[in-house]
């Protein structure tokens, strides 16, 4: 799991928020889709978040034994001092 890189110049501004993404992920546990659902972060957290989260791989879900496609959210938080 990549850790996002929070942008220099929100660091240096003070800025902090929370990036919501929607995402698919599929039966081999990689990412399908991958959107951001909140608008109203800064566009550079989210740029960030969406790149970290690209090179994720996730474990595929089971369904009676059977690997499915999900639906689900990921949410990463960016705070100074952390």
């Amino acid at each position: 799991m990549v850790k996002p890189a929070y942008p220099e110049r929100a660091q240096q501004q003070g800025i902090e928020g929370t990036v919501l993404l929607r995402a698919i992920i599929s039966t081999t546990g990689s990412l399908l889709s991958l959107e951001a659902m909140n608008k109203l972060v800064d566009p550079e957290l989210t740029q960030a978040a969406v790149e970290a989260v690209r090179q994720w791989q996730y474990q595929p879900t089971l369904l009676n034994g059977q690997p499915v496609e999900v639906l689900t959210t990921i949410t990463v938080n960016f705070r100074l001092g952390e």
